[in-house]
């Protein structure tokens, strides 16, 4: 055999391709109980149908993952909730506390300016007498 006669049918060993058709006995997959075939449908037709039902049950369960989600969501919101109205509560009597402060405080410096007033009006009253008695006493 020379360069020129080798080809890859000579090269390579003579094999006849052996091809087995497989047959498989499983059970139809189940379709979702909210579909059943109709008895006038193709094999091909059936199993289409079942595929493309079987992708949509698939989203339709991830849908409702996602409804468990959210639900998981709205029990937090609602503990947020009751505890933001707690808060709530504590900050509208810490307004509260506040304003009864500053009323008191409040009444407190009316009352200490009525007393310096009293005082004042007392130290002139004194001294008035103070002075209309050294006047009298003056010769």
């Amino acid at each position: 055999m020379t360069a020129q006669n080798a080809t890859v049918e000579n090269i390579l060993p003579q094999r006849q391709a052996q091809i087995h058709a497989i047959e498989r006995r499983t059970p139809p997959p189940a379709v979702p109980e909210y579909v059943s075939h109709r008895e006038d449908v193709t094999e091909i037709g059936k199993l289409s149908a079942e595929a493309m039902v079987k992708e949509y049950e698939s989203t339709a369960r991830e849908i409702e993952a996602m409804g468990d989600i959210l639900k998981d969501m709205v029990q937090r919101c609602e503990q947020l909730a009751v505890s933001a109205n707690a808060m709530l509560g504590d900050v509208k009597a810490t307004a509260m506390r506040y304003r009864k402060e500053g009323k008191r405080m409040f009444n407190e410096i009316e009352s200490c300016s009525n007393v310096a007033e009293e005082v004042r009006r007392t130290c002139e009253t004194f001294r008035d007498k103070i002075a209309a008695k050294s006047t009298e006493s003056a010769p």
